[in-house]
């Protein structure tokens, strides 16, 4: 039964999971934790909304979990040695700017959450904007949920 099932929300603190949270409280949906993937390199407001929230989360009984990335973002963005595709050939130092076609924070992120839900066992609800919506077609993993 999905009801006995642990269930996260994954929450960057941003206005799509943000309110995709306030939304799972507000209908009383099954939620036992927020997860949230800190690159160390957030917007100050990212940092002050979490932080106004802990309390709230707390006062409900939900846990709060903080996953932090293994190498440091500046250290991805400007010193990583990255090797030419099928070679052992460093060919530049640092994967670049994150973003667009380059989303290697993107891949770091969902595989230390999924990595955490699938201690659990969960299901993981991930919050989309309205017009994100090919993104739930396009979703691969039995578990996550985008409300």
């Amino acid at each position: 039964m999905v009801n006995d099932q642990w269930h996260i929300a994954s929450v960057s603190w941003g206005k799509d999971s943000l309110a995709m949270l306030i939304m799972l409280v507000e209908t009383c949906a099954p939620l036992d934790e927020v997860m949230f993937f800190d690159t160390g390199m957030e917007f100050q407001a990212i940092y002050d909304e979490r932080d106004r929230t802990l309390p709230v989360l707390e006062k409900l009984g939900i846990l709060y979990t903080q996953l932090k990335p293994k190498n440091s973002f500046e250290y991805q963005m400007f010193e990583r040695p990255v090797k030419k595709r099928g070679t052992n050939e460093i060919h530049r130092y640092g994967y670049g700017w994150c973003g667009g076609v380059c989303r290697w924070g993107t891949t770091e992120k969902n595989r230390a959450m999924d990595a955490h839900a699938k201690k659990k066992d969960a299901v993981v609800y991930v919050g989309i904007a309205a017009d994100e919506t090919k993104r739930i077609e396009k979703e691969r993993c039995e578990y996550k949920r985008l409300p």
